[in-house]
């Protein structure tokens, strides 16, 4: 799910329009783990995992071979973050792509209030339809490229991402919108170690300090996590390419469910 400039037309997968039915029938059995990560939310989480399936695999936004392997590979590893977000957070989701993992801690943790980052046209209009189904009062999207986000995004006190980018890369998106003292957390591989080494360079010039790789041990096996400080001092910004594009702002959703900043 990157993180780059969009112009598709606002014409396709119209807010509220009706989608073609999907096939369940290569949906994951669930896991049992699900009820004890997801706790009175597992009935949300089920209707995710059910439009992820059909909606989100329609619209390109899912592959079809990921359907068998939906709670295991990407709801429940995305959940593993929820440990290492503190109660009443304040949580960015860059390139949030299908809403992982934003959405999925947006249903675990109702706590948290999330922002859910993402520059592509279709995927935004996805991932109003999903706050509105699922009825969640804890999220709000911005249309924007993380560099672009700090004006609607800026100050919080996460800022998470999932298979958008290089570390290195990575960093010096997300430093910007996170508060001095902030955390950022990057969802990555099991070669997350040699990531770390082979970009720490540009983390620490992003403004992120006392990086290290966090291995949680989830009911889906190992995630391993990169988490950093924010410093006090100002990063060291990307040079920003398209600087005619206007900054990222808050997209209304059509049901007041689904929150927006000012």
């Amino acid at each position: 799910m990157g993180d780059a400039a969009d112009d598709e037309s606002a014409g396709d997968d119209p807010v509220g329009a009706p989608s073609p039915a999907g096939d369940l029938a290569d949906l994951e059995p669930e896991p049992p783990s699900v009820v004890e990560v997801f706790g009175a939310q597992v009935q949300t989480a089920r209707a995710y995992a059910r439009l992820l399936a059909t909606d989100g695999v329609i619209r390109g936004l899912i592959g079809p071979r990921e359907t068998d392997r939906l709670w295991t590979r990407h709801l429940l590893n995305c959940a593993a973050l929820t440990d290492l977000i503190p109660h009443g957070a304040r949580l960015v989701d860059v390139g949030s792509g299908a809403g992982l993992p934003g959405l999925v801690l947006a249903i675990a943790r109702p706590d948290v209030q999330v922002i859910l980052v993402e520059p592509l046209e279709r995927r935004v209009r996805f991932l109003l339809e999903a706050i509105d189904r699922l009825e969640l009062d804890n999220c709000e999207v911005v249309r924007s490229r993380a560099q672009d986000a700090g004006p609607s995004a800026g100050g919080a006190d996460l800022v998470v991402s999932r298979a958008v980018a290089p570390l290195g890369r990575l960093a010096g998106w997300c430093s910007g919108l996170v508060r001095p003292g902030g955390t950022f957390l990057a969802l990555k591989g099991s070669s997350a170690e040699e990531e770390l080494v082979r970009d720490a360079d540009e983390v620490r010039s992003a403004g992120l300090i006392d990086a290290a790789v966090v291995r949680v041990d989830g009911p889906a096996g190992p995630a391993f996590v990169v988490r950093a400080t924010r410093t006090a001092d100002r990063p060291i910004r990307p040079r920003r390419a398209n600087r005619g594009r206007a900054g990222g702002k808050p997209v209304r959703p059509t049901n007041p469910r689904g929150r927006t900043g000012h």
